[in-house]
């Protein structure tokens, strides 16, 4: 977990990642990283942004997503979510907590996450 993470979070330990595998994308200076965040009850995960794509789908709980520009979204088990290279997002995990499979399209050499600004919330 990040330091940033710590500090923007209301449990100690509000994410764990695990990387279950990284692959080279030839022909390019990408790399795919396929693992699981895990989000602790109730625990918010602060704004931040990746160097390339994420798509995930959320296994086990619930959690909200703000997603800079675009609308507030409530996501739970067995939904999908896909957010666009370096655009900022954050959120809060439901009352169970939530489990998300994810696979990250970045640049190599990169860090898989960066602290961004906290968002405003929009609406509908």
């Amino acid at each position: 977990m990040s330091e940033h993470d710590r500090h923007h979070s209301n449990h100690p330990q509000a994410i764990k990642r695990t990387t279950l595998q990284k692959s080279d994308v030839p022909g390019t200076n990408y790399e795919t990283v396929f693992g699981i965040a895990e989000i602790a009850p109730n625990a918010d995960f602060a704004s931040h942004t990746h160097p390339g794509t994420e798509s995930g789908y959320l296994m086990e709980g619930s959690l909200t997503h703000d997603v800079e520009g675009q609308p507030t979204r409530e996501a739970r088990a067995g939904d999908s979510v896909f957010i666009p290279a370096g655009v900022p997002h954050s959120g809060r995990a439901g009352p169970e907590g939530a489990k998300i499979l994810s696979t990250w399209v970045v640049e190599k050499g990169k860090p898989l996450a960066s602290p961004a600004e906290p968002l405003l919330p929009q609406h509908d």
